[in-house]
């Protein structure tokens, strides 16, 4: 057994049915996406009446997923010198789930990259490069590493880590911190997102679009929203067509945002070239997955 197995063993102790469930879902990443999203279509389409596929949703979403971070509280994390153990956050101010709800860092100058599995699955029509998901902390990046050949695992740097972070934004994908029951209820993996190959993105349109919609998202807001400075705006356009989350448009020559739908990225605030639009933080949309706030909170 390869030490990376052990580590995954040992994390879960007793609980051997979510080690055998993270071993699978990182050993087979692109299969277990495929089938988590085929399995989501047959419920839409064939049972979305029914309430029972929308526990089912519910239950998944509560075990996996995810929270929007902004660049800045992106780049805490990948330039941490020291172990982060923090959490359950059971007042879900920071992170709103029953389960998944710990922010664990072990070892987080250990970082490995790989494919993602959600392009990996969409074969051609995949956005590109593939190699955007990565891993903070040694026990999930080292199992990568000896288990993910067949996903291009290797690993980079801090420096190398942001870069590439910054270059996916400049691209326009956001940046997602994920949780998952099966890896330890913990946050460590960052993924760099777009709405047209994203597996979670998808599964929470699917959900919404379910029998009265469920009531857990799968991807929350970062806690901010984006605002614009009117007298700085000329109304280019460049935010609206940033937005993954159609939060923004132009109408009669003016920007009209919905800030129940914006998930507080910062995309357009990178895009715009006037720097009329800034981030501010809403109370109603919970609190930033910012380190300090963490250790403050959750300490």
């Amino acid at each position: 057994m390869k030490e990376s197995t052990r580590n995954i063993f040992k994390m879960h102790g007793w609980r051997v049915d979510r080690a055998i469930h993270n071993y699978i879902y990182f050993a087979f990443y692109d299969v277990y996406v495929v089938i988590f999203l085929l399995l989501g279509r047959l419920l839409q389409r064939f049972f979305s009446s029914l309430r029972l596929a929308t526990k089912m949703f519910g239950m998944v979403f509560n075990r996996y997923h995810a929270k929007v971070i902004t660049m800045e509280h992106a780049e805490k994390i990948l330039t941490l010198n020291e172990d982060v153990i923090l959490g359950p956050d059971k007042t879900e101010r920071i992170i709103p789930f029953q389960y998944a709800n710990k922010i664990i860092l072990k070892e987080p100058q250990y970082i490995a990259v790989m494919d993602c599995p959600c392009r990996k699955s969409r074969g051609d029509a995949g956005c590109r490069p593939l190699d955007v998901c990565m891993a903070v902390g040694k026990t999930t990046a080292q199992f990568w590493l000896e288990h993910g050949a067949r996903f291009n695992a290797r690993k980079i740097t801090q420096e190398e880590a942001l870069q590439r972070l910054r270059e996916a934004r400049e691209r326009g994908n956001i940046t997602t911190s994920f949780f998952k029951v099966a890896t330890g209820g913990r946050t460590g993996v960052i993924c760099s997102c777009c709405t047209c190959c994203c597996g979670a993105l998808e599964g929470q349109r699917i959900g919404k679009a379910l029998k009265g919609g469920h009531k857990i998202d799968m991807i929350v807001p970062s806690s901010y929203v984006a605002r614009v400075d009117a007298d700085k705006c000329d109304a280019c356009g460049k935010c609206a067509s940033s937005c993954f989350f159609e939060a923004i448009s132009i109408e009669d020559g003016a920007v009209v945002q919905s800030e129940t739908a914006c998930m507080g990225c910062g995309i357009c605030v990178e895009k715009c070239p006037n720097s009329a639009r800034s981030l501010h933080h809403d109370p109603a949309k919970g609190d930033p997955l910012d380190l300090d706030i963490a250790r403050e909170k959750l300490g």
